[in-house]
């Protein structure tokens, strides 16, 4: 059971999705550091000095001018300014997974076209059936094929 369980686990796919993995969660941690400390505060200036990570509603009793004196105060909160960044923060991430992607396709279809292979087969000029080039006898009509390039 160890020897399949080794197996499987070092297969090349499972290795290839845990480094995805690890790759996505870092470039997650980037993509919110971007969102958080440099897109969102130009924003929130853009948008009258406003801070999207401490717009919030109380859902209890008080009134609180931060959503951690809310939080210390053991009030509920619907945090819709912390919603919003993590809608940014999706969209940018979204966005980025959409060009990488779109890039490697761009470059497969390109390697795609640049491998042509030589044709393996040829038409029977009677039968109109696919048989290999070297073939001097269709196998479908029994026809005698006189020219290589039928």
């Amino acid at each position: 059971m160890w020897k399949e369980f080794r197996d499987f686990a070092l297969k090349g796919n499972v290795v290839d999705l845990a480094i995805g993995v690890v790759i996505g969660g870092a470039f997650g941690k980037i993509v919110t550091s971007l969102v958080n400390d440099m897109i969102m505060p130009l924003v929130g200036l853009l948008l009258g000095k406003v801070d999207f990570s401490n717009l919030f509603i109380v859902l209890g009793k008080g009134t609180f001018n931060t959503m951690a004196d809310a939080k210390k105060a053991g009030v509920a909160t619907l945090n819709y300014g912390l919603f919003i960044n993590n809608v940014i923060d999706f969209l940018i991430i979204a966005l980025a997974i959409f060009l990488v992607i779109k890039q490697l396709n761009r470059f497969t279809k390109k390697r795609k076209e640049e491998i042509v292979s030589e044709p393996t087969t040829k038409r029977c000029k009677f039968c109109f059936s696919e048989i290999p080039l070297e073939a001097t006898r269709c196998p479908h009509c029994t026809s005698v094929i006189t020219s290589a390039k039928n």
